[in-house]
């Protein structure tokens, strides 16, 4: 039962991120970022804190608001390590986005998350 528990949360959390990029809010995304977060746009990967994570974040939905955000895959390691490839569509083109979520405070949170245009 704690396993189906562990697996809802998970689920849960990739759903609400998914929201969070299709929107465009910064803002929802902030709620699953990890302490320390890796973002990385084009192959250009940098760590910061959760806070600097919204703002990079909110500064990427500002010039680039997206038309639609769906993943394609999702998985999940041995290690509890969640994750998913999606497929954004904004303003200055198409990114192919790649989110992993490691337990943190008990919880699923964005570890890392990557913007590659195709």
């Amino acid at each position: 039962m704690l396993g189906t528990v562990a697996s809802h949360a998970q689920t849960d959390n990739l759903a609400a991120v998914r929201l969070a990029l299709r929107n465009g809010s910064s803002r929802e995304l902030a709620q699953y970022l990890a302490p320390t977060v890796k973002v990385g746009f084009s192959g250009d990967k940098q760590s910061y804190s959760s806070t600097q994570a919204e703002l990079v974040m909110k500064d990427f939905f500002a010039k680039n608001a997206p038309n639609t955000f769906e993943y394609i895959h999702q998985g999940s390691s041995e290690g509890g390590i969640q994750y998913a490839i999606g497929r954004y569509t904004g303003r200055s083109g198409t990114y192919r986005v790649f989110v992993t979520l490691k337990p943190a405070r008990g919880t699923p949170m964005i570890d890392t998350l990557e913007f590659t245009k195709e």
